[in-house]
């Protein structure tokens, strides 16, 4: 039997972190943003290495959504999600078949580190919104806030195998630097920082200061982060 875990996450989170932590368990299958080519290709967003992207996966999402509920050999298969990759009008009946995750960051971190990626987001970009929306579609699920884990990764990874279901491994604590074979082709542009690390960074510090548009979109945000952090496992 596999556990086919969908861990809904906005960008600039420890997202692909959390899905290396889970590819070092050794039992466990990953699969890195399957939906981002059928977004770009039906919203038309200009995204960098879009060309690359649209060229590397599937742009019919009834395509990945088959793929992501089809067997596999692993006991885990670990799905790693864009919120905002996962258009409304989509059929969602593959969400029925998984155990679903909510990683969440503060605002002021995410806009802050977006904005050092690419200039000018706006709300849709980084993806509150839309986890808001899934975690209701879905009725829940665990919820787990990125700065809890990078404060102390291994009780708070317990704690998420404990409430997903799988046996806890100090294996997930550490990975090869240099990426993994799973990454996306986007993994050019954006995966830099975490290519070079073995492993989950220290605590963040203090919340980073914000001005202007970027402030605004912060506190656009908070009211969706603060809806999933009130239901967070600690």
């Amino acid at each position: 039997m596999t556990i086919r875990i969908a861990i809904w996450s906005g960008p600039r989170n420890l997202s692909t972190a959390m899905m290396y932590s889970f590819a070092a368990r050794g039992d466990a299958r990953v699969v890195d943003e399957p939906f981002y080519a059928a977004y770009l290709d039906q919203t038309g967003a200009d995204h960098p290495m879009r060309h690359d992207i649209l060229g590397s996966q599937s742009t019919d999402p009834s395509v990945v959504a088959k793929m992501l509920i089809s067997p596999v050999s692993e006991t885990v298969f670990y799905q790693k999600h864009m919120t905002h990759h996962m258009l409304p009008d989509w059929d969602e009946a593959w969400m029925n078949e998984v155990q679903h995750v909510f990683l969440i960051r503060h605002p002021a971190r995410v806009v802050a580190s977006y904005a050092r990626k690419r200039e000018a987001p706006v709300l849709t970009d980084l993806g509150f919104v839309q986890q808001a929306r899934i975690f209701d579609q879905v009725g829940g699920g665990v919820v787990v806030d990125s700065s809890d884990v990078r404060a102390d990764p291994a009780r708070m990874l317990q704690r998420l195998c404990d409430q997903i279901g799988i046996p806890w491994t100090d294996h997930m604590l550490h990975w090869p630097a240099g990426g993994h074979p799973a990454d996306g082709v986007w993994a050019a542009h954006w995966y830099n920082a975490v290519h070079g690390s073995n492993g989950f960074d220290a605590a963040e510090g203090p919340l980073p200061t914000l001005d202007g548009e970027y402030a605004a979109l912060a506190d656009a945000a908070m009211p969706f982060y603060e809806k999933l952090a009130a239901r967070k496992i600690t």
